[in-house]
């Protein structure tokens, strides 16, 4: 059997996700579950508090796992009123039913150590999630990136298990991905990435060639300009940078633009408070 290793699979994983283009018809539901997920933080942030798992992951995999339901198991979506009947079976294995939904989670994420995992840098958090759900794609149909991560964007199409051991090269996964939830997370701005926080192999160089001027872009929240987007896309081959491209250069896209040039887009205020 292959050997799954995160050295051998963190530059996959920063690519892909820097690559990632989430489908259009999908980003109306999408953003529903995320806005599931922000009403309930708080109840993410106690586990976070308990186990120093960030809180983003633990929504992502309630979403994954039983589809944000609170009257469910984090381990794989049975009833709280009972322990798990369905893999990993009778869990948690202390205390008695009915559980709380954090009792249920602390041992759902304790049971597979995530609780003694301490680097939650990008690439370390696919790789996480991915085993979360199991090995079985790369280890049996590595042509399939998983839909566990990947399903709602550019790196799937179809194929997918069906049940426990049973393949469909057809089946198509209903599921958004986690990888994708974490995407659009990152371009709304909701969690950022530390350059620090990226692999090394990610961390490329970006020429820009001589006499080749980039778009002159001004500071723009509310409204779409001329080279919005290009700037935008621009910007988005420097490392930890990941930008809706919406023409729309607001707050994010000239911190963005600070990121690179040491100063924040013509017209934005914050100018005149640097030195």
């Amino acid at each position: 059997m292959a050997v799954l290793s995160f050295a051998s699979l963190k530059d996959e994983y920063q690519r892909l996700f820097d690559s990632c283009k989430i489908a259009k018809n999908k980003l109306e539901q999408i953003d529903d579950i995320l806005a599931i997920i922000d009403t309930n933080r708080a109840r993410y942030d106690v586990v976070e508090k308990k186990l120093s798992i960030p809180w983003y992951v633990i929504a992502i995999i309630h979403s994954m796992e039983s589809s944000l339901n609170f009257s469910t198991h984090l381990h794989n979506g049975d009833p709280l009123t009972k322990r798990t009947i369905r893999q990993p079976k009778n869990r948690p294995s202390s205390g008695n039913p009915p559980f709380t939904w954090e009792e249920s989670a602390i041992d759902a994420l304790t049971f597979d150590k995530f609780d003694q995992w301490k680097d939650w840098s990008l690439p370390n958090i696919l790789f996480k999630l991915e085993g979360y759900n199991g090995w079985g794609y790369r280890l049996y149909h590595s042509d399939v990136f998983s839909p566990y991560l990947w399903s709602a964007s550019n790196h799937y199409t179809k194929g997918k298990y069906v049940d426990d051991g049973t393949w469909s090269n057809t089946a198509v996964s209903q599921q958004y991905g986690a990888a994708v939830l974490l995407r659009r997370m990152t371009d709304r701005g909701t969690i950022t990435w530390d350059n620090s926080e990226t692999s090394e192999s990610e961390e490329k160089e970006v020429e820009i060639q001589p006499g080749k001027k980039q778009p002159l872009v001004y500071y723009s929240p509310d409204s779409k300009i001329d080279n919005g987007k290009e700037l935008q896309q621009f910007l988005n081959q420097f490392p930890g940078i990941y930008l809706s491209v919406d023409g729309c250069p607001g707050d994010k896209t000239s911190e963005a633009f600070q990121k690179v040039t040491g100063y924040y887009l013509f017209g934005d205020p914050r100018n005149e408070n640097q030195s």
